[in-house]
């Protein structure tokens, strides 16, 4: 069964937060891309839009919070434990976040995009221009690179894609040259369109 007959099966075809019956699509919360049912929500286009665009953030929206905090979904919990990080200035949501529970995998998947973090504490990726990286990204060397222990040299203007940023590192990214999975420095790559 595909993911998204799965996801509308499980919701009753509504959206697993607000409980919106129309424009619904997957919404996968994993950095990773990976598409499985517990990483992945069925959600309709307010829910996804605000929560790819915080500056459209409507506090009133997310009330419902309060009822689908309690869901079994990792997803679903996971989403709303970030959506209450996001909105912790407005108050209620600090009561709902201490009731919140998430185990340990949750937590670290709930936290992997800097929600609930303070500012100075976010480790954000940018390229040798300044550019934002995300997982997924396909970055462009800038340098030829000895690779240790690869036995090669990655030449500058190696195109490596589907990145994957390094969590605990701001300088680090991961990807394959040559079908080799390597790490690399962000300061020696440039974004590409």
């Amino acid at each position: 069964m595909s993911l998204d007959k799965t996801l509308h099966e499980r919701s009753n075809s509504t959206c697993e937060i607000c409980g919106s019956k129309n424009n619904l699509s997957v919404f996968n919360i994993s950095l990773t891309k990976n598409e499985s049912a517990d990483e992945s929500a069925l959600l309709c286009s307010t829910c996804t839009d605000q929560i790819s665009n915080p500056e459209k953030t409507d506090a009133q929206h997310w009330r419902c919070l309060n009822d689908c905090m309690w869901s079994e979904v990792p997803a679903v919990k996971i989403i709303s434990w970030r959506m209450l990080n996001r909105l912790r200035g407005e108050g209620w949501p600090n009561d709902l976040l201490d009731m919140l529970y998430l185990n340990d995998d949750e937590l670290k998947l709930a936290q992997a995009t800097g929600e609930g973090l303070d500012e100075e504490d976010k480790i954000i990726h940018k390229d040798s221009n300044g550019a934002l990286l995300a997982n997924g990204d396909t970055v462009v060397l800038i340098k030829d690179l000895d690779v240790k222990g690869g036995g090669f040299t990655a030449k500058r203007g190696t195109a490596v894609r589907n990145i994957m940023l390094v969590d605990n590192n701001a300088e680090h990214i991961e990807g394959k040259v040559e079908g080799q999975h390597i790490v690399i420095l962000t300061k020696y790559v440039k974004k590409s369109n």
